[in-house]
């Protein structure tokens, strides 16, 4: 058993004095507030530990590149740099972004890995770049979904190009065998969960994804890109008459425990039967600025009661704060109103439906049918014991209620972070690992 005591966390949606929190097995069990001290005691604020729903971590090596370009040669881009990693320099890689993401208070990611095999197409032995990933996670502390993903074509009916020839299996079932020997391959640790993702409806056709969704366990999360460019739409209606979101909901994969990422260019149609799956839609503001892929339909998912979560994708910063506060802020120009999601609903956003997204429950989640309310955020009995714990010194905090800080504070505030209910202490070298990483990767380019 573990316990920490608080003077200050975000418990039901408001700020509690004097809480202890217990945990066993990784899970809290006891909230206790107005409690006496206890010797294991942080200051600052606890929160609940941040889930990172959608990350692709070797885009960590694109960081601040690239300019007058579109999404389409940026990911030429990302291809050539995906196609110099090998297991070694993946894990080193993974290990530091991990590392970062600790230390701005994300407890949880979906990997969404599609770099399987060697750059000619030829499997490794034994997983190597899957077991890279995951014990990069395990050493850097954090909890991982791997999310390992179907990617078949390069765009409808399309073969693979040679930079995507290491994500191809060659076909869904061969996919769907090498899913399950993975799973049986993957550590004992209570930080790992597998997953697993279609890339997307350019990547996978309708009918593959209806067989591997047939292939799959029932609650194994499901993850796929969806909408995030017109061209993706265009591409689908010509070839299917439908849009994306209605491919999948024909396919049969929308529901529950299913995730879509970016879900930018949406029908009123699309949100509608998003919301009747009860779907979850990661959404990734910073990328997709970086990327110019579009702003989220936000305020109509919201009244719509479908549940939104939030993911890094590319990495372009590492900070929760901001992905929450550009979420705001992009609903804000587009409605001309403020306040449209609100931040009750935002920490419940960046925490909870995370969770949600990344380990679904094991039955299915009730439907959203309004906004959620106070109570929905915060420290509770039943949740991972997974915090992040918030300093409120510094001057960008300074008279801000602290349930509004997803709108003012960044990761640099994160002091603390807990993870299964044991404390991570940060790792100082996580920069220069980062460093030392990406030159080597570079060197290689060059």
């Amino acid at each position: 058993m573990s316990t920490w005591f608080f003077p200050n966390a975000l418990v039901a949606g408001r700020i509690a004095h004097n809480v202890l929190v217990q945990s066993r097995d990784g899970v809290i069990t006891a909230v206790n507030v107005g409690a006496e001290p206890h010797r294991h005691t942080f200051g600052g604020v606890a929160v609940p530990g941040f889930a990172n729903t959608h990350s692709h971590v070797f885009h960590r090596g694109l960081r601040g590149a690239g300019a007058g370009e579109d999404f389409w040669s940026w990911r030429t881009e990302m291809y050539r740099l995906a196609n110099r990693l090998d297991p070694d320099s993946y894990y080193q890689l993974a290990r530091a972004t991990f590392a970062e993401m600790v230390a701005a208070g994300y407890t949880s990611v979906g990997e969404f890995h599609y770099v399987h095999h060697q750059p000619d197409g030829t499997p490794y032995r034994d997983h190597a770049m899957e077991l890279a990933l995951v014990n990069a996670a395990i050493a850097a502390g954090i909890r991982i979904t791997v999310l390992d993903t179907c990617y078949l074509h390069a765009g409808p009916g399309a073969p693979l190009g040679a930079d995507q020839t290491r994500f191809g299996d060659g076909s869904v079932e061969e996919w769907l065998e090498r899913w399950h020997a993975l799973r049986d391959a993957l550590p004992d640790s209570p930080l790992v969960t597998m997953g697993a993702a279609l890339h997307s409806v350019r990547a996978v056709s309708p009918d593959e994804m209806a067989t591997a969704m047939s292939g799959l366990p029932e609650r194994v999360p499901i993850h796929i890109h969806v909408s995030e460019q017109l061209r993706e739409n265009i591409e689908c209606l010509d070839a299917h008459g439908l849009t994306p979101t209605a491919a999948l909901e024909r396919a049969g994969v929308l529901s529950e425990r299913t995730t879509v990422v970016h879900a930018t260019h949406l029908t009123d149609d699309d949100i509608a039967t998003i919301a009747d799956s009860n779907t979850i839609v990661s959404l990734c503001p910073t990328t997709e600025a970086d990327l110019g892929d579009g702003i989220a339909r936000i305020k109509d998912l919201q009244e719509a009661g479908v549940r939104m979560a939030i993911g890094t994708d590319e990495d372009v910063v590492t900070d929760p704060f901001a992905e929450l506060r550009m979420l705001e802020s992009t609903a804000r120009l587009t409605t001309g109103t403020r306040g449209v999601v609100g931040c009750e609903a935002l920490w419940k956003i960046s925490t909870r439906n995370g969770v949600e997204s990344l380990r679904p429950a094991a039955e299915p989640q009730p439907r959203q049918i309004s906004t959620p309310g106070p109570e929905s955020a915060g420290l509770a009995v039943g949740d991972p014991a997974d915090i992040a714990v918030i300093e409120p010194s510094s001057a960008r905090l300074a008279g801000v209620d602290p349930i509004r800080w997803p709108l003012v504070a960044t990761a640099n505030d994160v002091s603390a972070t807990i993870v299964a209910g044991e404390w991570n202490r940060l790792d100082a070298t996580a920069a220069e690992d980062l460093r030392h990483v990406l030159d080597e990767l570079r060197g290689h380019a060059s």
